[in-house]
This record gives structure tokens, C-alpha cells and sequence, in this order.
């Protein structure tokens, strides 16, 4: 569970840098509502929107979390109120959606936003939206072995040279 909501919000990021990384900025103006349209078009199509799922969800389990810590005994009570809380503040992922697409509208002129439409309804870009979750999740798990190896690697090699300055860690 947590390792998913950790590939999620990774992949949130990515889609946030994605934008950072290949957005020609379109201009200092506000963008149009035809943009932001063909954004939140784009958003949904790409499949961005599951990315923010277990936001929401995050936060009331956080915030229950803070509360159990101070008295464990209202445990019931508790998961109660947050499923309660899940399905009450569900819709308001939809601004995160309006957020995004606010960014793609900004960092990409109406024109560019149609051709990255049709791309994603190209038999391509489909291909790409369905494996690019696995895609991302496999990667970050390398992602986490070789960093795992390296933090290995860099403690073994920092002992070896406090222990030549007669330090024995």
C-alpha cells in the first residue's frame, strides 16, 4: 500500500517535470478556456488522472494518524469519520486535474495540445499510457536497488577512510 502510494505520487512528479521538461512556454499571457479545455482533454486521456487517487485518501489517513497517536482507543470512531471523509472530499481531486491542466495549458500553445491529442489517441500513444505505469513503477524499483547498493558502496568506502584517520566506525 505504501509502495504504491509512493509509485503514484513519483509518478505525479514525473508528469509534473515531464511538463517543466518539453513545455515551450506558450506565453506570459493567461492561457484561453479552449486551452484548458484541450488540457484537462489531454490529462484525462493520458490516464494523469489516476496519479491522484490515493491523495486524498493520504491526507484523511494522515490526519486520522495524528489524532490515534494522541488517543489510540478511538480507533472505530476514527476509520468511521475517515470513510466518511474519503467519500466527502473524493470530487475535490478534480482540482488537482484543473490544476495540471492549468500547467499543460500554460507551458503549451492550443496547437501544441491538439497534436499531443491526437499522438495519444494514436495506436502509439495509447501503448504508451497503458505500459508507461509499469513502465515508471519498474523503474523506480531499480531506482531504489541501485541507490540502495550505492548508500552500501558509501558507507563501506566512508569507513575504510575514517579508519585510515585511525577512526573505527
Amino acid at each position: 500500500m505504501i509502495g504504491d502510494d509512493f509509485a503514484r505520487w513519483a509518478r505525479a512528479a514525473a508528469v509534473i517535470s515531464a511538463i517543466g521538461m518539453f513545455g515551450s512556454i506558450a506565453g506570459a499571457e493567461q492561457p484561453t478556456p479552449q486551452s484548458i479545455a484541450l488540457a484537462k482533454e489531454l490529462v484525462v486521456l493520458k490516464g494523469s488522472t489516476r496519479l491522484w487517487d490515493a491523495v486524498v485518501p493520504g491526507i484523511i489517513e494522515q490526519a486520522k494518524g495524528v489524532f490515534l497517536q494522541t488517543n489510540p482507543m478511538l480507533n472505530k470512531e476514527l476509520n468511521e469519520v475517515a470513510a466518511q471523509l474519503r467519500a466527502e472530499y473524493a470530487p475535490r481531486t478534480s482540482q488537482i486535474v484543473d490544476q495540471i491542466a492549468q500547467l499543460y495549458a500554460e507551458s503549451f500553445t492550443p496547437q501544441e495540445l491538439k497534436d499531443a491529442l491526437v499522438f495519444y489517441k494514436s495506436p502509439l500513444g495509447r501503448k504508451i499510457v497503458k505500459e508507461e505505469p509499469r513502465i515508471l513503477d519498474d523503474g523506480l524499483r531499480r531506482v531504489q536497488q541501485w541507490s540502495n547498493k550505492l548508500s552500501e558502496e558509501v558507507i563501506g568506502r566512508m569507513r575504510a577512510e575514517m579508519k585510515k584517520k585511525g577512526h573505527d566506525l
